[in-house]
């Protein structure tokens, strides 16, 4: 049984047991249950020292006791992707306890012949899914032997991909024992990443980030997948997980044209890694969000 190692534990987060799981309760502690339960997660991946404490007001929306599957998607910052890969592994190790991935699910995607198959060297490489699985692990922890987990990894979508993903997941999306986890960080800001747009009507450049970062928020909370995707073309902010997040927009699109279920997406917690304030400063911004479904 291949077991996936967690290869950032002891750099992007604690590898003690103790130590990371007191962290990760005292994050939750002062996050307040506001937009619950959820029904999917927008949440950060970067080191926890930078976005624990925003990723912990997604994860407090969460309510364990009503969930069974929990998908993340995140994105492949590393291996050349242009769709969606499945893990080859049979567990997802955590410095808390191990995850059990979902075989049954993983079965019926691959059967759609939409999937390809990750090696798990690759897939160790890859932090967009890890950084969700020690939260995934401490806030299920009154049910860890109930839950399964159904990573994948997303890669650069077209558009008709995106619908076709959309189409998939919208099956699993209207089941309420699923939970999705959509790992993403916001604008990646500075000359490093090529990205140094600055409106000048702002006194300082983070907030100028942070207008930008609030403009594609307000317009994924409108969960309309081509509004969300002009935005992307007019500004060109650099969120990494903008495929895995039109996923989502598509999955919700299909879930209110075929039921009568009406969802609610709402951001719920902001922060930036740095408040740039010169040309020669970098920052990424994060944001936590929660969907309901009612």
């Amino acid at each position: 049984m291949p077991t996936r190692k967690a290869k950032h534990a002891g750099s992007w987060y604690s590898d003690s047991e103790v130590e990371l799981s007191n962290q990760l309760g005292l994050w939750l502690q002062k996050a307040k249950y506001v937009h619950g339960p959820a029904r999917a997660l927008i949440a950060p991946h970067a080191g926890y020292k930078y976005c624990g404490s925003c990723s912990a007001w997604a994860y407090r929306q969460v309510m364990p006791e009503m969930v069974k599957k929990i998908f993340i998607l995140g994105p492949s910052h590393h291996f050349g992707l242009s769709g969606c890969a499945l893990t080859t592994a049979t567990y997802y190790k955590t410095p808390l306890y191990d995850l059990l991935v979902d075989s049954k699910v993983n079965s019926e995607l691959q059967r759609t012949g939409q999937f390809e198959l990750l090696d798990l060297n690759v897939d160790e490489k890859e932090h967009s899914i890890e950084m969700q699985l020690p939260y995934v692990a401490k806030v299920m922890e009154c049910y860890k032997d109930q839950f399964t987990i159904v990573p994948i990894l997303v890669g650069t979508l077209s558009a008709e991909k995106h619908l076709n993903y959309g189409k998939i997941f919208v099956n699993y999306l209207k089941d309420p024992e699923n939970l999705f986890i959509i790992s993403s960080d916001f604008c990646h800001w500075g000359s490093q990443f090529r990205y140094t747009y600055y409106d000048r009507s702002y006194n300082s450049i983070y907030e100028s980030i942070h207008n930008l970062d609030l403009m594609g928020m307000n317009t994924i909370e409108n969960l309309n997948p081509t509004e969300f995707s002009d935005y992307l073309k007019q500004y060109g902010n650099t969120i990494c997980g903008r495929h895995v997040i039109g996923i989502l927009l598509h999955m919700v699109q299909n879930l209110i044209e075929e039921t009568d279920q009406r969802p609610k997406l709402k951001f719920l917690k902001y922060a930036q890694s740095n408040q740039c304030v010169s040309m020669s400063d970098s920052s990424v911004s994060y944001a936590a969000a929660a969907l309901t479904i009612d």
